[in-house]
C-alpha cells in the first residue's frame, strides 16, 4: 500500500463522495486504510455497493409500476377511443 499521501486522501474522499457515503462512512473508510486493513476496506465497499444496488432494485420496481399505471391508463383510453367510434357507427345507419 506504501505511503498515504494527501493526494490519496483527497481524490479517495471525493470519489467515496462522489459514491454517496457521507462523513462518518468515509472517516471509518479512511481509518481502516491508515490501519492497513484491506481486507475490511474491500469489505466496507462491497456493502456499501450492496446497499447502492438495493436502492436501485427498489427505484426500478417503482418505476416498473408507474410505467404499468400509464400502460393501464392508455389501454383504458384506447377501449373508451374505440367505444365512442363504435357508438357513432350506430347512430350513422
Amino acid at each position: 500500500m506504501g505511503n498515504i499521501t494527501e493526494n490519496m486522501v483527497f481524490r479517495i474522499k471525493r470519489n467515496l463522495t462522489d459514491a454517496g457515503c457521507n462523513h462518518s462512512q468515509i472517516e471509518q473508510f479512511l481509518d481502516l486504510m491508515n490501519k492497513k486493513n484491506r481486507q475490511e476496506q474491500y469489505r466496507f465497499l462491497s456493502n456499501y455497493r450492496l446497499k447502492l444496488l438495493q436502492k436501485l432494485h427498489e427505484s426500478e420496481h417503482q418505476i416498473d409500476c408507474l410505467d404499468f399505471l400509464v400502460y393501464s391508463m392508455q389501454q383504458e383510453d384506447k377501449k373508451e377511443e374505440l367505444s365512442r367510434y363504435l357508438n357513432m357507427e350506430d347512430d350513422t345507419i
